[in-house]
């Protein structure tokens, strides 16, 4: 399970906030820092995200993959204070990359990705916890927010 979960992690989260923001900035001939304020978010986002996916392979004895996901409700860590901390992570990112290199065109894909993100929880991911864990989801759900508002 630990290569699912590893190769899960290199296919999703790490294509989207790794892989494109890295071709990206490379396409726009970007070479240097453009400003040190990004690198809080790179670094509390990167940490975060490797947490939560250890949290899911852990306690939720599964992947962040939709094809492997946690079996047991995930309600540990940072889960605590977000329904969604590891799209919460990858949002931050991807807004490190864009400030940190001074790139407008990153903060409009980590925009696209946010809403797309929102899209995927309400209309795919909260009907299949309910589904799928039912009451247990509906508790977890009214006393921890979905974002971390």
């Amino acid at each position: 399970m630990l290569l699912r979960a590893l190769l899960a992690f290199l296919l999703l989260p790490g294509i989207v906030a790794i892989a494109v923001p890295v071709i990206w900035l490379d396409a726009a001939g970007h070479d240097h820092v453009a400003s040190v304020w990004g690198f809080p978010l790179l670094l509390a986002g990167g940490a975060g995200l490797l947490w939560c996916v250890r949290d899911f392979f852990s306690s939720g004895k599964g992947t962040l993959a939709p094809w492997d996901p946690p079996r047991q409700l995930v309600s540990v860590g940072l889960y605590r204070y977000s329904r969604n901390p590891m799209y919460v992570c990858v949002t931050l990112i991807l807004l490190g990359w864009a400030f940190t290199f001074g790139e407008p065109g990153l903060l409009i894909y980590a925009a696209c990705v946010a809403v797309a993100f929102e899209l995927r929880v309400v209309f795919g991911e909260e009907p299949w916890l309910t589904r799928t864990h039912g009451d247990a989801w509906r508790q977890y759900a009214a006393r921890v927010p979905r974002w971390l508002w």
